[in-house]
């Protein structure tokens, strides 16, 4: 099946209400849901005293009905009774302001303290219910590190030295990898160290990049932690976490990803093109797993509640926002929440079952959304198709993070995100890929901004190209090793001999400056002096210099951007060319293809404009109305098609 739900909180309602939840549940076709993920004030209401009877009801009315539970451990909002009696464990900001109890998350991820009562509370959850029907999957925690990423505090200090040495084996490694010499930085005490609190200056930058590192590490620890004391208690029961990918960059997921049984994520609306942002954010989801269907945990029926303008969903974009991420790999659609909240923080965030009730626009939608659902059944389990990959780590993103940069325009994830954006209108699909990941199964991949790669990384992007792929690097990557210290020699340093270009100097770009391509367009933000080596050039600077090479480097090829071209579909188009991937297609109709190993496939079409289109297509609609040649899309609507094999 596809899983069909949303987060159930009936904690927050009367007991009479739980029923009639249920018997709408089963109105509009949901299957699953995420249940008991803000519920620890309700299971341990003092420290120590447990009270399960109201959960074993609502477990016990959802196996009557047919409906099964992510049970979640309610870990990432502790109760008021926590922050008083163990103060300390409450989370510290780089000011060296200690944050309250009075919202969720307040808690330091490095805390003892923190850690002993989660657990306490796992366990008794993974006792009482291992064994019961409607468990499904544990949903530990709640997006890890949404409102507390990174703790400053004493206890986070003394976690953080501990990590740093098992990571470098010295202090004086430490020295080495962050340049401490610079500034009388050096450090001959392990207490010296602290976390990159607030100072006169800038803070240094390997400091601040292995804080990030450990940060994400500390959140991560915390999930095995959990995650292992269900394994023990439930072998079999899978377990997850919710990401939130695509627009929350302080957790390193592709290590959160090598930990869930099954990857989840969370995804919301956010930009001038949200539908282009969500196919981001569901390719990147996707990739972390590639090959196995991934759950969409949450997403917004219609308004959030926490962007400051929360705009309205308009009729049938609800519909196309699911049936995107069902295109790209998600084998689940669920929602927050299930039944709108009447009080607390997020009373204005939509949810299936609004506040006005079954008449409505969002619950027709949730229920027709449903019936879809249903009869797409058959597309549970199948993969995408994609032969373009681009390159993303979180490691490069936060280092490229430090103020200290020759200009803060040039945004990493806004650089990658573009280079999807202009897939997305040439009609490609593409996963993203860890520098050091396996590559062999592209014929082109793409190197938007990585400011930072190893040596491991660097070469694996050689070995590629050798092998007869062909990349597309853009400006001010393979600058730094994984310290971030400069790779001497002429930039790019990592690739230069792949690239045949060797960059002399940066020449940042000011606010609407731009620089004139002798072959037309433009570049912002950055421009380098470079000169061409090995490669040819493909394009130059109006005033001279290259803008654009491509290099031959065994049996395929490399190309490289020294500027940002503002209308990047051009170079895309040429090198997608080149490596024989296919692009093209209606302008606004978003066609992907999942398929079976069997050779079933299945073609999704979302029209994302205001007219009717036509796109090619051969085989049977979900209704079973046969596709000959052309496939029909009106104006704001989906269609599936049943491939002819």
């Amino acid at each position: 099946m596809i899983v069909y739900g949303g987060d159930w909180n009936p904690e927050q309602w009367p007991e009479e209400t739980w029923a009639e939840d249920v018997r709408l549940m089963g109105q509009a076709g949901v299957n699953h849901v995420s249940l008991g993920i803000f519920s620890w004030s309700m299971l341990e209401p003092v420290e120590g005293r447990y009270e399960f009877g109201r959960l074993d009801r609502i477990m016990d009315l959802l196996a009557g009905g047919g409906i099964r539970a992510y049970l979640s451990t309610p870990t990432a909002s502790p109760p008021p009774w926590f922050g008083q009696r163990y103060p300390e464990a409450l989370p510290v900001d780089a000011d060296g302001r200690r944050l309250w109890h009075g919202s969720r998350q307040a808690f330091c991820p490095s805390s003892p303290a923190y850690l002993d009562k989660a657990l306490a509370v796992a366990e008794q959850l993974g006792r009482r219910y291992r064994d019961h029907p409607a468990l499904a999957m544990w949903h530990v925690h709640n997006e890890y590190g949404c409102h507390n990423s990174r703790c400053y505090c004493d206890t986070s200090a003394a976690a953080f030295r501990a990590w740093l040495a098992e990571r470098h084996g010295s202090l004086d490694a430490v020295n080495d990898a962050w340049g401490t010499a610079f500034w009388s930085q050096r450090y001959s005490e392990w207490e010296q160290i602290l976390p990159p609190r607030i100072t006169p200056s800038y803070t240094n930058p390997g400091q601040q990049l292995d804080f990030h590192r450990f940060s994400s590490d500390a959140l991560l620890a915390l999930y095995r932690a959990e995650r292992d004391l269900l394994r023990s208690l439930s072998p079999g029961v899978p377990a997850t976490t919710n990401f939130m990918a695509g627009y929350h960059w302080d957790m390193d997921y592709w290590a959160f990803a090598e930990e869930v049984d099954v990857v989840s994520t969370d995804q919301y609306l956010f930009g001038d093109d949200p539908h282009i942002d969500l196919a981001f954010a569901a390719d990147l989801t996707r990739s972390f797993k590639r090959d196995r269907p991934w759950l969409l945990m949450e997403h917004s029926t219609s308004a959030v509640n926490w962007q400051g303008y929360n705009r309205a969903k308009a009729p049938g974009e609800m519909h196309r926002n699911s049936v995107q991420h069902l295109a790209r790999g998600a084998d689940a659609i669920m929602f927050f929440q299930w039944r709108q909240s009447k009080a607390g923080a997020e009373k204005w965030h939509s949810a299936m079952l609004p506040h006005a009730g079954t008449d409505t626009k969002i619950w027709r939608e949730v229920v027709a959304l449903g019936d879809l659902l249903g009869e797409a059944a058959d597309v549970a389990g199948s993969s995408v198709e994609a032969d373009v990959a681009i390159l993303l780590d979180w490691s490069s993103i936060w280092a490229q993070d430090h103020p200290a940069q020759p200009t803060s325009e040039l945004k990493p994830v806004e650089e990658i995100k573009r280079w999807h954006a202009a897939l997305w209108r040439l009609g490609v699909t593409c996963d993203l890929a860890h520098p050091e990941g396996d590559l062999s199964r592209y014929r082109l991949v793409l190197v938007p901004s990585l400011y930072l790669v190893t040596d491991a990384g660097a070469a694996n992007l050689e070995r590629f190209v050798a092998g007869g792929g062909v990349a597309l690097v853009g400006p001010y990557s393979g600058i730094v090793d994984e310290h971030d210290k400069v790779r001497l020699g002429g930039y790019p340093g990592a690739w230069r001999e792949l690239l045949g270009v060797t960059v002399e100097e940066f020449f940042p770009l000011a606010a609407g400056e731009t620089v004139t391509l002798a072959g037309g367009g433009a570049g912002a933000v950055w421009s380098e002096v470079a000169r061409a080596t090995t490669a040819s050039v493909l394009d130059t600077y109006a005033s001279g210099g290259p803008a654009w090479t491509r290099n031959e480097h065994g049996q395929g090829a490399a190309h490289y951007l020294t500027t940002l071209f503002t209308g990047p579909e051009r170079v895309l188009s040429a090198v997608c060319a080149e490596a024989g991937v296919r692009f093209g297609g209606t302008p606004g109709v978003e066609l992907v293809r999942r398929s079976h190993p069997d050779g079933r496939s299945f073609l999704f079409a979302v029209n994302h404009t205001g007219t009717d289109a036509v796109v090619p297509a051969k085989g049977s609609t979900l209704d079973g109305a046969e596709v000959d040649g052309e496939l029909a899309v009106p104006a704001g609507a989906v269609r599936i098609v049943r491939e002819a094999r």
